[in-house]
């Protein structure tokens, strides 16, 4: 009999695969149709969904501390905080809306979550082979650090829109998104470190158990 632990990370996941999915073809359909003309409401069209996959993904910090999804916490952690920041600032800044950065952050985002997610689907099922293991942890690797920096890029396009008031007679608003981008590579840096070991160990766990057969 299937546990209700299983049934729920399942259609946990299967929910934001299909969601990432929706917005993954409504960006790139729209482009298509549109050209650049579609850059302008690209995040009036999806924004509310990307907005709702995200801020579920925050349950996996606690999928992970009760055990019901394998993985390493404080990477999840930082993955999750990042993307959260800059949905937030792009949602509360609407200059910044109808830039190109932003497409191309959300098809980043997206295209990241989709091997992710269908990684997880495979999982649960029992259904793996090497060759999403090989592209979750290989071709995922390169895709996050381009997310990151164009993470990055997106904070240094928002400070000049920031109102100037201060959180206290010293701090700016702009001054301390200025000062969470070493902070964002930092937490970039471990991510992939810790991504390459995993990478290694899934990989080698599934050698073995070919040689085993």
């Amino acid at each position: 009999m299937l546990s209700l632990r299983l049934v729920y990370i399942f259609s946990y996941n299967l929910f934001q695969f299909c969601g990432h999915t929706w917005i993954l073809a409504n960006t790139i359909a729209r482009f298509l149709t549109f050209g650049q003309d579609a850059l302008a409401d690209t995040f009036y069209s999806v924004g509310f969904v990307m907005s709702l996959c995200q801020l579920l993904s925050t349950l996996e910090l606690f999928h992970i501390a009760d055990g019901i999804e394998k993985a390493r916490l404080f990477p999840r952690f930082i993955h999750v905080t990042e993307k959260n920041l800059v949905l937030i600032l792009v949602i509360t800044l609407e200059e910044i809306q109808s830039k190109l950065v932003v497409c191309v952050q959300f098809l980043l985002w997206n295209s990241l979550d989709l091997l992710r997610y269908q990684h997880e689907l495979l999982r649960v099922m029992d259904k793996r082979s090497v060759a999403m293991l090989w592209t979750r942890y290989t071709l995922w690797i390169p895709l996050y650090i381009l997310s990151v920096a164009t993470e990055g890029f997106i904070i240094y396009q928002a400070l000049p829109y920031l109102e100037p008031t201060t959180l206290n007679s010293n701090i700016h608003h702009p001054f301390l998104l200025l000062m969470y981008l070493p902070v964002l590579t930092l937490g970039a840096c471990v991510s992939v470190w810790q991504l390459l070991k995993e990478r290694k160990h899934h990989l080698e766990k599934w050698n073995n158990k070919m040689k085993r057969r």
